[in-house]
This record gives C-alpha cells, sequence and structure tokens, in this order.
C-alpha cells in the first residue's frame, strides 16, 4: 500500500486519519507521517492496510476500490 492509495482509501470510505490510526491501534501522528510520505515500520503499513481492507477497501494495481459487503 503506498500513501495515495492510503489517502484514497479513507476518501472512499469517509474516514478521517483519526478513524484510521483508531482502526489500525496506531497513533494519529504515525498515519499523517505514513501519508506524507515518511516510512513506517512494515507491520505498522500492514495494520493500516489490513483495518482499510477489513472495512471493505480492495488495493489493485496502484488504486483502490470499495467492494461490496455481503
Amino acid at each position: 500500500m503506498t500513501p495515495r492509495q492510503c489517502k484514497a482509501a479513507r476518501a472512499l470510505l469517509g474516514w478521517s486519519q483519526t478513524v484510521l490510526a483508531e482502526n489500525a491501534r496506531a497513533s494519529l501522528v504515525t498515519v499523517a507521517r505514513f501519508e506524507a510520505g515518511a516510512e513506517v515500520r512494515e507491520r505498522t503499513r500492514y495494520d493500516l492496510q489490513r483495518a482499510l481492507e477489513d472495512a471493505g477497501i480492495e488495493f489493485i494495481d496502484d488504486g483502490v476500490r470499495l467492494v461490496a459487503r455481503a
């Protein structure tokens, strides 16, 4: 997941950085730094991506899409 994909995923969900941080159990500062292009730990990137995927985001090529939930 790239910082650009993270921002796009949040936009599709209508999530703020704060909401993503809460769902990923990360700090708001970490989310903001990642989206600004700073390096974060692999585990942190995984946690951010997992929170977005659990909310219905699918990462495709260099984009994202919202998947309908059954």
